[in-house]
């Protein structure tokens, strides 16, 4: 297995970016929490996948990189839109199917966008958006821009013909984007070890002849350093990377399948909760300094507020009308 890359304990914490880093990571928590919730009480239908227990992966991806900077996911995508600065008001209507969300209702869990933070996309197909990336990251280079894609995905996309596509596009034609490949070891409820010959998913980017690493995927400060250095690569040399974040979900593939307790055993699922991305970084916050418990409790509160006022403002939102239906289906 690789060596992991991990923050190193004695380099000091700065206050600012420790707040900025654990609100973010407690909203998605909360918000995934409350969306749950809104399932369960039958005000959000489909398919809802949580991000709970992957939420450094976002957060410390998102700080190493710039607003202008673009970001594609997969379905399991609530934490990146949030990461990436949508309104946490207009995700939740989404959710809710009402016409004050991001898509006006049309798009719902599996299928956030949000143009103006260039989030684009949710997309439903396991590994379909993965070429996508590869597109923006063509018109950026075509533009002569020196933004940077970053592409989140599974591990169950890995075995798909679009990943390596994909990478090899990328890699020939020199394009920037940071392929983020968030390992949570059982894709929808098959074990990685059943379903990749090649288990160490970074390892893949040698074939391409690019840059491959693993890290942390429970390491909000690894996450970002990791990143960073992808980004910096990608803005100067017009280069891919491969990062495997490797993580865990601590719910099941979705809320079809709240526990996951048929292909994982409960004894593993609190096994990894020790792990816990949100209470590490607490821990480390506090013995550093850059937070006290007050600072803790107040964080907590305000993004409890928030998610409050989120569902609440879903609620408000009035339904699509009928004829809204034929909007948004050509452009004009």
């Amino acid at each position: 297995m690789a060596q992991m890359k991990t923050v190193a304990p004695s380099a000091r914490l700065d206050s600012e970016l420790a707040k900025r880093l654990l609100t973010q990571m407690q909203l998605i928590r909360r918000f995934e929490e409350k969306a749950a919730e809104m399932y369960a009480m039958g005000k959000i239908g489909g398919f809802l996948h949580l991000y709970i227990g992957q939420e450094a992966v976002a957060v410390g991806a998102t700080a190493a990189c710039r607003p202008d900077d673009y970001a594609v996911s997969s379905y399991r995508e609530h934490g990146h839109c949030l990461a990436k600065g949508s309104d946490p008001r207009r995700i939740m209507a989404e959710l809710f199917g009402r016409m004050d969300g991001l898509s006006k209702g049309k798009g719902g869990s599996m299928h956030l966008f949000d143009k103006g933070v260039n989030f684009l996309g949710g997309h439903g197909i396991v590994g379909a958006h993965l070429p996508l990336a590869a597109g923006v990251g063509f018109a950026i280079k075509y533009q002569g821009g020196d933004q940077v894609v970053l592409c989140y995905f599974g591990d169950g996309a890995v075995p798909e013909g679009e990943f390596h596509e994909s990478l090899n596009l990328c890699a020939l034609w020199k394009l920037p984007v940071v392929y983020i490949c968030e390992n949570n070891r059982y894709a929808m409820g098959t074990a990685i070890h059943r379903a990749l010959a090649q288990t160490e998913i970074w390892r893949f980017a040698e074939t391409y002849g690019i840059k491959g690493e693993a890290v942390d995927g429970m390491d909000v400060l690894a996450i970002r350093d990791c990143v960073g250095r992808a980004v910096e690569r990608a803005r100067r040399d017009k280069v891919p990377t491969l990062i495997e974040a490797r993580t865990y979900r601590f719910r099941g593939h979705s809320m079809r399948d709240p526990a996951g307790a048929i292909y994982r055993t409960k004894e593993e699922v609190e096994r990894e909760k020790q792990r816990d991305p949100i209470v590490l970084f607490s821990e480390r916050c506090l013995k550093d300094g850059a937070l006290t418990e007050a600072d803790l409790k107040l964080i907590e509160k305000a993004v409890a507020d928030q998610v409050d006022e989120a569902v609440a403002f879903a609620e408000a939102s009035p339904e699509p009308p009928p004829e809204e239906l034929f909007t948004d289906v050509y452009k004009d």
